[in-house]
């Protein structure tokens, strides 16, 4: 199913949808079609990969969750203490649970089993690891959600989520 990119008016992302989802937005008038991928879906209306909507819409402030999936995502599925990249990692406290560590972005890491067992329950320095990266909250709900479609084979939205 192709995934569009719905942009605000002043062409910043606001939203990923269906192509169905878009092309009513498109035919309503409540938006406009910036980018399509040529695919004919009648007659001279190209199927849409990027909309922009006609009027303004406030993005409200919303809270990422802190998941597994989430900070899988953050980390680009990298164990951050060896650099592999792979899919079946753990999740890692920097200050174990058990010294105080508590769940939150600033705690917590992608790491793979070997690395994970090997730190046991100490701090990255106390067993002489080093992070690839100092874990971060994400800063925008938004870059966010787009960032984890924009891998798959979405060249069309490159220009407009630079900085995601």
């Amino acid at each position: 199913m192709t995934k569009v990119l719905v942009l605000n008016a002043s062409y910043e992302p606001l939203n990923i949808c269906s192509w169905r989802r878009a092309v009513v937005l498109v035919l309503k008038g409540k938006a406009e079609q910036i980018e399509d991928n040529a695919k004919l879906i009648y007659a001279d209306f190209p199927l849409p990969t990027v909309i922009r909507l006609r009027s303004y819409v406030k993005i409200p402030y919303k809270e990422i969750a802190l998941s597994r999936r989430n900070v899988l995502h953050r980390d680009n599925y990298i164990c951050q203490y060896c650099g592999e990249k792979r899919y079946d990692l753990t999740i890692d406290h920097i200050v174990p649970r058990s010294k105080g560590g508590e769940d939150s972005w600033d705690n917590v890491v992608a790491a793979c089993l070997k690395c994970n067992v090997k730190k046991g329950d100490r701090t990255p320095k106390q067993a002489g690891m080093s992070l690839a990266s100092s874990p971060r909250r994400p800063v925008s709900h938004v870059y966010f959600e787009i960032s984890k479609h924009a891998g798959s084979g979405q060249y069309h939205w490159q220009k407009y989520i630079v900085g995601a």
